[in-house]
């Protein structure tokens, strides 16, 4: 494990941006970008297109160390070259700390959640995140409904395969959202928080995880989760809400701070000059540092 990187994500000041829509949400990134489904024709432009995105946000001044604490990659990302080098390796020397999303994807809703799709080459993208310079990992499910039973198997998968991450030697960022939509919200975090603790108080005092979850309705309810031991950071998904309203939510919660993709780059376009570009992210970096520094 990096121990500068490691030093970085559990006591430096920031948030840490999510660049890794992939797959079916990529369309739809590169549509908020400005980029018509018309402009290209197989995936590979597909990809060559959103890797020039990220490149443009990554290569901004406005993508600081001082307030970015890491970025999330998709692989294809992560096997990019950014100005010779590989992503992961451009961020590092920038003091910005990589990770990968190694998730395949979300199975169908069922019993109320959303487990993740199985990670058949998992061993292999494990030995790539290591050879391309990545510190952690990040895997996402979704819990929809207050059942107990289905939420400890979400927990349960996300924790079977974290441990294989920590083996690894990365720390992976166990992300079990639960839907902002959802009628029963609060109960799913009630619910969620106790399959946590629970997991995270089996861990050896060597394997260490970051938690990566939705805004909670109530204040500081992951508090005791951000100073358990084993846990090196808690940080918040963005979850479909607005970034005015994803910040003002994260005011009220000590100990948890932006982990934000939507809600950083919605209101980047390529046709802005780099001016616009960069002041636009300014902007944007700005409000999700304050969000996530500087509390009520």
């Amino acid at each position: 494990m990096n121990q500068t990187h490691f030093d970085k994500m559990k006591n430096g000041n920031g948030f840490i941006a999510a660049l890794d829509q992939s797959g079916g949400s990529t369309p739809k990134a590169l549509a908020g970008y400005g980029v018509t489904e018309d402009q290209y024709s197989n995936e590979e432009e597909m990809f060559d297109l959103v890797h020039q995105m990220r490149t443009r946000i990554i290569t901004s001044p406005a993508f600081d160390a001082d307030k970015i604490l890491g970025a999330i990659l998709f692989e294809q990302t992560m096997d990019s070259e950014i100005e010779g080098k590989y992503t992961g390796d451009y961020l590092s020397e920038k003091g910005i700390v990589p990770f990968l999303k190694i998730d395949k994807g979300l199975a169908d809703v069922e019993n109320g959640v959303q487990l993740m799709k199985p990670i058949h080459d998992l061993d292999e993208t494990l030995r790539r995140a290591n050879e391309r310079g990545m510190f952690g990992t990040k895997m996402r499910s979704v819990v929809h409904e207050p059942n107990e039973a289905n939420i400890q198997e979400v927990v349960e998968q996300q924790f079977e395969i974290g441990k294989k991450i920590i083996e690894a030697g990365l720390v992976p960022i166990i992300e079990p959202e639960v839907d902002i939509n959802s009628s029963d919200k609060e109960q799913c975090e009630d619910i969620l928080k106790a399959e946590l603790k629970k997991h995270l108080d089996q861990l050896g005092s060597d394997e260490y995880v970051m938690l990566k979850l939705t805004i909670p309705s109530k204040a500081n309810l992951y508090k005791d989760l951000a100073d358990h031991p084993n846990v090196v950071r808690v940080v918040a998904l963005s979850g479909g809400y607005t970034r005015d309203e994803a910040n003002e939510k994260l005011k009220d919660h000590e100990n948890l701070i932006a982990s934000f993709s939507r809600a950083l780059a919605s209101e980047l376009n390529v046709n802005q000059s780099e001016e616009e570009f960069n002041n636009t992210l300014q902007e944007a970096v700005d409000s999700i540092y304050d969000a996530s520094v500087n509390k009520n």
